[in-house]
């Protein structure tokens, strides 16, 4: 007896990880997820390996943990995976005071944020033969030019 099990959200080729209570603004945490959306996971990896910003090494952990999930609770290939999609989304905020002048205070306000990463196995295609585009033939300087008499 127990709960009925829940409907996956994922497709069967996805699997994802959550990384919470990140000590740095959405704003900022977003820019570090666009470096990553959409690219082979070990590509991925590389760039947050030699990134130079702080929550890259926090983005990494999740990205890590996420290609876990894949291999070891749904048996995907870990070398055909991409990340599909990398969100990011608001967590607490704290607040502190700041002292201002003439016993004023401000508040100062802490955010924190959470990534939510999904990697995708990319099924597997026949590539088609890419037929070269050939550009339009350049025109010769015996051909007279328009408007010339």
């Amino acid at each position: 007896m127990g709960k009925p099990s829940r409907e996956r959200s994922l497709e069967d080729n996805e699997a994802k990880a959550i990384a919470k209570n990140i000590r740095i603004s959405p704003q900022k945490l977003n820019l570090v997820a666009e470096l990553i959306r959409g690219k082979k996971v070990n590509e991925a990896m590389a760039d947050l390996e030699f990134s130079r910003k702080r929550v890259a090494q926090d983005v990494r952990k999740c990205v890590m943990s996420a290609v876990a999930n894949a291999e070891n609770n749904h048996g995907l290939d870990v070398d055909e995976l991409i990340v599909a999609e990398a969100w990011v989304g608001k967590n607490i905020v704290m607040k502190r005071f700041a002292a201002r002048g003439r016993g004023r205070g401000t508040q100062i306000l802490k955010p924190f944020s959470q990534i939510t990463v999904v990697v995708r196995q990319k099924a597997e295609e026949a590539e088609p033969a890419k037929a070269k585009k050939t550009r339009p033939a350049a025109k010769t300087a015996a051909q007279p030019k328009k408007g010339a008499a």
